[in-house]
C-alpha cells in the first residue's frame, strides 16, 4: 500500500470522524455526551454488560485475586457517586466451544488502544471492513488468520471511553481515578462471569490493548494460555508520561476548561473546550509518525495536523473531528491512569506463552522496553520491525510479522 498523504489520512483516523450522535440504548443514559461507538455504522454489534459495586481506582495485591475480585482495595463504586453500575462492552464473534461444564474454552481477546474500542478494532481486523486496508488486510475471520471457525473472537473496550462507564457520562472530573488494572478486572469479570470464558486461548491487542494482554497475564496467570502484545508496555516511562502531561496541559489551556475546572457538561457539546482537544491530539501527533516519513510530507498536508487557537483555511483541518469524536475530561482521566502504570515486578507471574511483537522506530513506546520486558518473561520471544508509520504500524503487525505470527500460532495449538 503506497503511503501518500491522502492514504495515511483516510486511514490513520479512519474511525474519527464527525457523525451525529446516535441514539441512547437502553443501558446507556440519554443523549450521551459521546458515542457508545468509535464507528457509528458498526453500534449494532455491540453488546454491554453491567458490573455492580465494582471499585475503582483501588490498589491490587496481584498474589491476592480473592482480595480484588469487584475491583482494588480502597475503591470508589459508581454506585456511591449517585451514578449506574459499571457498563461494559464489546462485540463477540466466531464460534465458542465448551468443556463439559458449559464454559468457552476457545476465547481469543483483543483489547482496545487508547483512544479506541471494539468497534475500531473490528475495522481494522475483521474480515470484509473498510479499515482492513490500513491494516494491510484482514487478521480475524472465516479461514483467516484468527480463525473465527476455530475461535470464539471477543473484541474488548477498556474502562473510560465509548462504550463503557466514562466521565462524561456525567461525572466529568469526579468520575473516579481509574487505572488500568482496573480495566483488565472489570473485562476478567465480563469475560468469565458473563461470557462463561474459562480460559482465554490468546489476549491480544495493539498499544494499551498490547498493555491490557500483559496485565491479564500478570493478574490471572492460570485464566490465559497465550499473550501477543503488540506495541505495549509494562510500565510507564518518562517519554511516554511526558508526552501526556503536555497533551493534558494543552487541554486543560482552554478557555472553557479554565473557567469551568473541567465541569462544563451543562454546556452544549459545540461550547465544550474543543480548542483544547484539538490541541491535545496536535501534540501527540507530532510525534506519531516517524521523523523520516514526516519531512518528506509537503507543509500543506503537516499544516492540517498542527493547532492554531485562530486557524485560517486548511489550518489544523485534521483536528477538527476529534473535537466531536472526543470529551477532554474523558481523555485526561485516561492520561491519568497512564501516568503510575507498572506491572514490572509482576512479570515473573506470567505462565502464558507470549510473542511480542514491536516497531523498532516507535517514538512513544521504545523498542528498548519491549527488548527489557522481553527478558523478563520466561520464553517470550520479541518480534521487531521498522515502519514509516512508526507507532501507527502496530495495526499491521500481524500482517507484516505473519511468518512469525503463524509459527507462533502453531506453537500453542492454534493452527
Amino acid at each position: 500500500m503506497t503511503l501518500s498523504s491522502n492514504n495515511l489520512r483516510k486511514w490513520l483516523f479512519a474511525g474519527l470522524v464527525v457523525p451525529l450522535l446516535v441514539a441512547s440504548v437502553a443501558v446507556a443514559c440519554a443523549e450521551p455526551i459521546t458515542r457508545l461507538s468509535g464507528v457509528p455504522d458498526l453500534a449494532s454489534l455491540k453488546q454491554y454488560y453491567s458490573v455492580p459495586n465494582f471499585a475503582i481506582g483501588g490498589k491490587y495485591d496481584p498474589g491476592k485475586p480473592s482480595a480484588f475480585e469487584l475491583g482494588g482495595a480502597g475503591g470508589v463504586t459508581l454506585e456511591s457517586l449517585g451514578q449506574e453500575p459499571l457498563r461494559l462492552s464489546y462485540i463477540a464473534v466466531g464460534t465458542p466451544k465448551r468443556d463439559t461444564h458449559g464454559k468457552i474454552i476457545n476465547a481469543v481477546i483483543i483489547s482496545s488502544y487508547y483512544s479506541g474500542d471494539s468497534a475500531f478494532m473490528y475495522s481494522y481486523w475483521y474480515d470484509g471492513q473498510k479499515g482492513n486496508a490500513f491494516a494491510e488486510g484482514p487478521v480475524v475471520g472465516p479461514g483467516k488468520l484468527i480463525d473465527t471457525d476455530k475461535y470464539y473472537v471477543i473484541f474488548l473496550d477498556a474502562l473510560g471511553l465509548w462504550g463503557t462507564s466514562k466521565p462524561s457520562d456525567g461525572l466529568g472530573m469526579k468520575f473516579p481515578r481509574y487505572s488500568i488494572l482496573d480495566c483488565v478486572q472489570a473485562n476478567y469479570l465480563l469475560l468469565k462471569d458473563h461470557l462463561g470464558v474459562a480460559k482465554v486461548k490468546l489476549a491480544t491487542g495493539v498499544s494499551m490493548g498490547g498493555v491490557q494482554s500483559y496485565v491479564l497475564a500478570a493478574l490471572h496467570p492460570d485464566f490465559v494460555d497465550a499473550i501477543m502484545p503488540i506495541g505495549g508496555s509494562t510500565a510507564s516511562d518518562p517519554v511516554t508520561r511526558w508526552l501526556f502531561t503536555l497533551m493534558t496541559a494543552a487541554m486543560q489551556s482552554d478557555p472553557v476548561w479554565q473557567k469551568t475546572s473541567g465541569d462544563y457538561y451543562n454546556l452544549p457539546k459545540e461550547q465544550h473546550p474543543n480548542k483544547g482537544m484539538m490541541f491535545g491530539w496536535s501534540i501527540l501527533g507530532e510525534t506519531a509518525l516517524s521523523f523520516d516519513f514526516r519531512v518528506k510530507q509537503p507543509w500543506e498536508e503537516v499544516n492540517k495536523e498542527v493547532f492554531y487557537w485562530e486557524p485560517k483555511g486548511g489550518e489544523g483541518a485534521n483536528l477538527i473531528s476529534k473535537a466531536g469524536d472526543f470529551d477532554v475530561d474523558d481523555l485526561i482521566v485516561r492520561n491519568q491512569a497512564l501516568d503510575t502504570y507498572d506491572i514490572n515486578d509482576q512479570l515473573g507471574r506470567i505462565k502464558a506463552k507470549a510473542l511480542i511483537l514491536h516497531v523498532k522506530n516507535d517514538q512513544w513506546l521504545r523498542y528498548v522496553l519491549a527488548e527489557e520486558t522481553a527478558s523478563k518473561i520466561k520464553g517470550a520471544k520479541l518480534v521487531g520491525y521498522e515502519h514509516p508509520l512508526a507507532h501507527y504500524a502496530v495495526f499491521r503487525a500481524p500482517n507484516v510479522c505473519k511468518d512469525a505470527v503463524v509459527a507462533f500460532f502453531e506453537e500453542i495449538g492454534m493452527k
